[in-house]
């Protein structure tokens, strides 16, 4: 069909690169296209070697995803503009803040079309001190890029509040969608200990929730004998290694590459983030048939359905969050069973990585042709 045609794909992050778009870029090679995933991680690790297996191109794009030193910025651009000058691609598609800030600015520097996707406004959009500077920047992304997906009407309507993107490339879609035949219930291997146990999965950080998570988990662990705050994930913050340890109700699972493992034997799925785009997380939790407990913000509250498939709390409030897991502890099995039942529904119905596929191919169909 198009076998000269030439896609470089700009992300921070390899892991989610290929957990969340592994099937896009599967669908994208197997149309002929030619496909370049350029990420910060060294071609040994195992998210770059299962896009090769696909038949993705790597190549390596080094980054600090939360710093902001100039210089290393500079240097990503001049990455980047490299990378473009070497195999010249017919289209750019970019994920997270700095792939599309800087994606777009090297693709209007040499003419290519982008297609970003705005995964989520995270602090440095809404609150923290370089917020007028950041925002300024996306605008300029957004003006240059060609089509601009969006994870949920939330953040459109932000985008559209602050005058930073144009209507008529604004594009919604369901997050990252999930993979429903991947992600199934499954029954747990330790149904009958008595045990309730809730998980966290995510990076370790101040605005995922982690502070929430931990302190609900100490009231909650003196409140009850039978209760575990299980913790899924790699430390972006380090000051919480000594905290997790403290409390033996409390376990740290380690990273997973595939967190079906860890879904698959707990209750719950909390996820306490103060900013998410769309949450995998929840998303691949209600997959696998659990119900979830979330922050009431958007890209949690489009999945959850407050009462039915699960339970909303007040973002940043470690008493909110408790109170929550107090009412699903009263919750027998058959209604817990419930809400797991209509978190896959839900999926079921809109949420389908299939719909995002299509989404895509449609929008580099439409600039492509």
């Amino acid at each position: 069909m198009c076998d000269t045609l030439k896609i470089l794909v700009l992300a921070n992050n390899a892991g989610g690169l290929y957990g969340f778009r592994g099937e896009l870029l599967q669908a994208l090679v197997l149309r002929d296209y030619r496909v370049f995933v350029a990420v910060p991680e060294p071609r040994e690790d195992t998210s770059v070697a299962r896009m090769e297996a696909v038949g993705c191109r790597y190549i390596h794009a080094p980054m600090s995803r939360r710093g902001v030193n100039p210089l290393e910025d500079i240097r990503l651009i001049r990455r980047y503009k490299q990378i473009v000058r070497t195999i010249v691609p017919d289209l750019i598609l970019t994920y997270t803040i700095k792939p599309n800030v800087y994606g777009n600015y090297v693709g209007s520097r040499f003419g290519i079309p982008v297609i970003s996707n705005v995964t989520g406004i995270g602090s440095s959009l809404s609150s923290d001190k370089l917020m007028h500077f950041t925002r300024r920047l996306y605008k300029f992304a957004c003006n240059k890029a060609s089509i601009v997906f969006f994870q949920n009407q939330s953040n459109v309507d932000f985008f559209l509040h602050k005058k930073m993107v144009d209507p008529c490339k604004i594009r919604l879609i369901p997050g990252s969608g999930v993979n429903l035949g991947k992600f199934q219930p499954m029954d747990k291997r330790n149904n009958d200990d008595g045990i309730t146990r809730f998980l966290y999965i995510g990076r370790i950080m101040k605005d995922k929730g982690i502070d929430e998570y931990l302190e609900a988990a100490n009231v909650m662990t003196e409140r009850y004998p039978n209760i575990e705050f299980q913790i899924l994930g790699s430390f972006e913050e380090d000051q919480y290694r000594e905290r997790i340890g403290n409390n033996p109700g409390i376990k740290y699972l380690g990273r997973s590459d595939d967190v079906r493992e860890q879904i698959r034997d707990v209750d719950c799925i909390v996820n306490p983030s103060y900013h998410e785009g769309m949450s995998n997380v929840l998303l691949e939790g209600a997959a696998m048939g659990k119900p979830l407990l979330a922050s009431d913000i958007p890209g949690c509250r489009e999945v959850v359905d407050d009462g039915i498939n699960g339970l909303l709390f007040e973002p940043r409030s470690a008493d909110s969050l408790a109170e929550k897991l107090d009412v699903f502890m009263s919750l027998d099995r058959s209604d817990r069973g419930e809400m797991g039942r209509k978190s896959r529904e839900k999926v079921e119905l809109g949420f389908d990585r299939n719909i995002v596929v299509e989404a895509y191919l449609q929008a580099i169909s439409d600039i492509l042709g």
